[in-house]
């Protein structure tokens, strides 16, 4: 039996950056990974291919260049879904033969089969053609990320009615499609499809859509939403569908107020559970919590001492970002690396939106909540040079500062790049900059950072009453 110092299970984002900083410090590594291709959920059904899907959308579509030049273009749609499909397809086929090479160039020691315990260190690999073999090792870290939560009323076929991994699979472009969850994956879907033509319902159980979101900024989304012809359908919860043997036949979505929809497809997108079916968690005593996602402290450790867990597998946030930096903290206080032991406090929030949508920080509600007197600024990306030249008619960003110290304690944009440009808001908000700070900063002229600073002056104008520009309420 081989004997590593350290056994990853699952190479997705945290499992491979895991293993190659373990490889990277001198140690015998190996991963584990049931999939035919590496990567997770992050490049295989997740992260990568919702946003390859939207810069597909946006090219189709032409909507930031539409008349950027005086003359009208004609909106296009893909010709076939695979059409639509193809950059997803070969940035995800590229994506994972780059994750490949580089747990190759560290010499980690690759297992392809699912994992489970015999016993807290020994892990049996099970492959495809029933061939088992058990490895051993020191520690062992958990990566296996999550999968769609599916209701017992929704019937999955995986051809007109899907989840959220299973979208990617569609054989044709839907006419009309009714997206549940309005978290981020069914925001992001919902703007994608109905950015190519797709007649688009999102409906959610509560009043609510992004509910981690500033409501100001989240009800800008909806504006957009609405705009681009999506209908909501809020506090409405799906009780059953009804699926035609004839595909020619629309669905009929059943919601629990007595209403009911037609629609082409159907897309369930509300939750997901950790990935530990079969691993065996139970033989060794890992402990589990809610929606199956494995309890661990600040460092990743489980509740036995050599055994983490990072990533989805671990729950809020299952962010791409978040679970490669999980990895290497684990990594750090399993081999006392000493370079990197502790995940950032301050952390941004991109949702990938038809506009995009970033933030980073306090929202005004929590701001309230926490009794703290605060001072909100705003500024539009049509009322700077760079918008203008851009075209971009909508899109703005709001900060949030302290009325005592002017300290900047949260970021917010919706628009264009808004996942780019929000990268120096998490700076200002780690480093508790003030508005005073960032109007003392010189930008290139002329780029969209210059939100930062106009911003900043419409807040001190706020709080000084010395009011300038007025703030439309309809300018989102």
């Amino acid at each position: 039996m081989k004997r590593y110092d350290l056994i990853v299970i699952g190479g997705g984002p945290g499992g491979e950056k895991a293993a190659v900083k373990a490889a990277y410090f001198g140690h015998k590594v190996a991963l584990v990974e049931a999939k035919e291709r590496l990567g997770g959920a992050a490049i295989n059904t997740g992260t990568l291919p919702s946003k390859t899907l939207k810069e597909t959308a946006l090219f189709f579509s032409g909507k930031y260049q539409r008349g950027l030049y005086g003359v009208e273009s004609e909106t296009l749609y893909p010709s076939s879904i695979e059409q639509f499909m193809y950059r997803t397809k070969y940035v995800m086929e590229s994506e994972a033969l780059d994750v490949l090479n580089n747990i190759v160039r560290h010499q980690v020691a690759l297992y392809k089969g699912h994992g489970h315990f015999i016993d807290p260190h020994t892990v049996e690999v099970v492959a495809s053609d029933g061939k088992t073999q058990q490895i051993q090792a020191d520690y062992i870290i958990i990566a296996t990320g999550s999968y769609p939560f599916h209701p017992p009323y929704i019937p999955f076929d995986n051809k007109r009615v899907h989840d959220s991994d299973t979208i990617l699979n569609m054989t044709r472009t839907p006419r009309s499609i009714c997206v549940t969850g309005a978290g981020v994956i069914g925001c992001e879907y919902a703007t994608i499809l109905a950015e190519v033509g797709v007649k688009v319902y999102l409906s959610n159980p509560t009043d609510q859509i992004l509910t981690f979101l500033d409501r100001e900024i989240a009800k800008a989304l909806i504006y957009q939403m609405e705009k681009d012809g999506i209908t909501l359908l809020l506090n409405e919860k799906v009780t059953g569908i009804d699926v035609p043997s004839n595909s020619s036949l629309p669905l009929t979505v059943h919601f629990e107020s007595g209403a009911s929809i037609q629609t082409d497809g159907y897309l369930f997108a509300a939750g997901r559970n950790g990935n530990i079916n079969g691993l065996g968690l139970e033989r060794i005593g890992i402990k589990v919590g809610s929606r199956e996602f494995i309890e661990v402290d600040d460092t990743y450790r489980t509740n036995i001492p050599h055994i983490y867990a990072i990533g989805d597998v671990i729950g809020f946030p299952s962010l791409a970002s978040t679970s490669m930096d999980q990895g290497r903290v684990a990594v750090a206080h399993i081999f006392k690396t000493k370079d990197f032991d502790i995940l950032a406090k301050v952390i941004p929030f991109g949702i990938y939106t038809i506009p995009e949508v970033s933030m980073v920080g306090m929202t005004e509600e929590e701001a309230i909540k926490q009794n703290i007197p605060y001072c909100v600024g705003r500024a539009r990306y049509k009322d700077l040079l760079r918008g203008k030249i851009m075209g971009t008619e909508s899109g703005y960003m709001k900060i949030i500062f302290r009325k005592d110290d002017l300290v900047i304690i949260g970021v917010h944009l919706i628009g264009n790049i808004a996942s780019e440009i929000i990268h120096y808001g998490m700076t200002l908000v780690e480093r508790k900059m003030s508005v005073q700070e960032v109007i003392s900063v010189v930008f290139n002229f002329p780029t969209l950072h210059d939100l930062y600073k106009y911003a900043c002056y419409d807040g001190l104008g706020n709080l000084s009453g010395h009011k300038i520009k007025i703030w439309e309420n309809n300018s989102h």
